[in-house]
């Protein structure tokens, strides 16, 4: 008898991901995820259980994916960026990141799955936010940049608005207009 195959967990969240990207949220069920990595529905059970701990794995997986892009962008200082500088950090990941689709599709799942996946979404926000001193200009213009960048990601990325990667560009050069110069994006160039 041979050795039982090993199940790849990324593998696994990989293809949860893509059925949201592809069918939406209400398509991600453990029998759909088995049937798109070649496993049976027990094998995704034996690596997660249930549903709502696929979804936790996708989240923290993007949490995880996030907390190393932030490190990446801000550079060796990341523990000491004052709040309106982590806000800007967000701005350029989020104007920049590939891999914003599996972020919406981390976003949707939660939001449909569970209260305590909406708690978690909403305090990892929460935490980005509440470090702000609105009572300040620069404080209240961070505040405009995040609100406006997080609200051009969901429109984008949940497919409730169509954007070219140009108007996605165009976005992020109108925001920092609005937010009076506080991000400052670079771009990379559009592929053709």
């Amino acid at each position: 008898m041979g050795k039982p195959r090993s199940i790849d967990r990324n593998q696994v969240l990989d293809a949860a991901e893509e059925i949201i990207e592809r069918n939406g949220a209400a398509a991600l069920t453990i029998d759909a995820v088995a049937k798109a990595v070649g496993i049976s529905k027990g094998g995704v059970q034996s690596c997660f259980g249930a549903k709502h701990n696929l979804v936790n794995a996708m989240l923290e997986r993007w949490g995880k994916h996030y907390d190393a892009c932030f490190e990446k962008t801000a550079g060796a200082a990341a523990e000491q960026l004052s709040s309106v500088e982590q806000v800007k950090t967000h701005v350029r990941i989020t104007a920049t990141e590939e891999a914003l689709i599996a972020r919406a599709a981390c976003h949707l799942s939660a939001m449909l799955e569970s209260k305590d996946q909406k708690d978690w979404v909403r305090a990892w926000h929460a935490e980005r936010l509440g470090k702000l001193d609105v009572a300040t200009e620069e404080g209240r213009r961070a505040r405009v940049a995040y609100l406006a960048v997080e609200g051009a990601f969901m429109l984008r990325y949940f497919g409730l608005a169509e954007m070219s990667e140009q108007e996605w560009r165009d976005v992020f050069h109108d925001i920092e207009q609005l937010a009076g110069g506080l991000t400052s994006v670079s771009l990379p160039p559009e592929s053709q």
